[in-house]
């Protein structure tokens, strides 16, 4: 960890106000895993490239995102069947600040990435009369049919680029957990390059010079397989093996089946 800091610190920073001018709430995404032993080389090879957000000092950060499901798990079904224009509703946390945000992720059938959010009030125990409204506007699903099924906790770097509107962030030390169930995934990193349009930028050729393929990946995905032992998985057995491969977990063959 203390090398990962001093690469952290050589970067030029930029500030959370700057980066709101990046937020591209309409993106195209492509999603990268790497062993976590990349992680400082690809640092070191992106800090020429690219700027690291930096608040009051830090440039890593804790994060705790919650998913939103049917009881029949219908936003991780339409996903796992590959359908389009399909939903995610997640609070999203930002532990250094204490922020949370209830945010809404549409993918639309032309592979964009649309993302709606409005500021939450931890203290609330549901969703308020807002935040219902704000379900039930933008998600075909009804506020009162929904519960927690999964929280993702993890560490994230976040990445812009000096000269294009692209946002690379890098995501680590990725713990699942629902009720008193948990799942640590170790040994991996989870990149995700967002664009407004998918263009060729130094961090696709670096990603490729280190040998790291891109890989259609969801955190919400992942965790209900670690966690939800008879969920329908088949879908996913091949991006779980690859997993594998990369990590070296032996869990994820258990959870694959294979």
């Amino acid at each position: 960890m203390e090398n990962i800091i001093g690469i952290l610190n050589s970067f030029e920073t930029i500030s959370l106000t700057d980066l709101n001018s990046v937020k591209l709430m309409s993106r195209i995404d492509t999603k990268f895993a790497a062993p976590s032993a990349k992680l400082i080389t690809l640092l070191n090879q992106l800090k020429s490239n690219y700027k690291i957000l930096s608040i009051d000092s830090n440039q890593l950060f804790p994060f705790s995102t919650s998913y939103y499901d049917t009881q029949d798990l219908s936003m991780y079904l339409k996903h796992h069947n590959g359908a389009l224009n399909r939903h995610k509703i997640r609070e999203r946390h930002y532990l250094n600040d204490g922020v949370a945000y209830l945010e809404i992720k549409f993918k639309n059938n032309k592979g964009r990435t649309i993302k709606k959010r409005i500021k939450r009030d931890r203290s609330s125990i549901g969703f308020s009369e807002t935040e219902k409204v704000f379900i039930e506007e933008n998600t075909p699903y009804l506020s009162h049919a929904l519960s927690l099924k999964v929280v993702v906790n993890y560490s994230r770097i976040t990445l812009v680029n000096k000269s294009l509107n692209e946002k690379i962030t890098i995501d680590f030390e990725i713990n699942f957990s629902e009720r008193n169930t948990n799942h640590e995934l170790k040994n991996l990193i989870i990149i995700e390059v967002k664009q407004p349009f998918r263009t060729k930028t130094p961090a696709f050729i670096m990603l490729r010079e280190l040998m790291v393929k891109s890989i259609s990946l969801s955190k919400y995905c992942l965790g209900v397989n670690f966690l939800y032992p008879i969920v329908k998985k088949n879908n996913f057995k091949e991006k779980l093996v690859t997993l594998n491969k990369i990590i070296n977990d032996t869990s994820i063959n258990h959870i694959a089946g294979i």
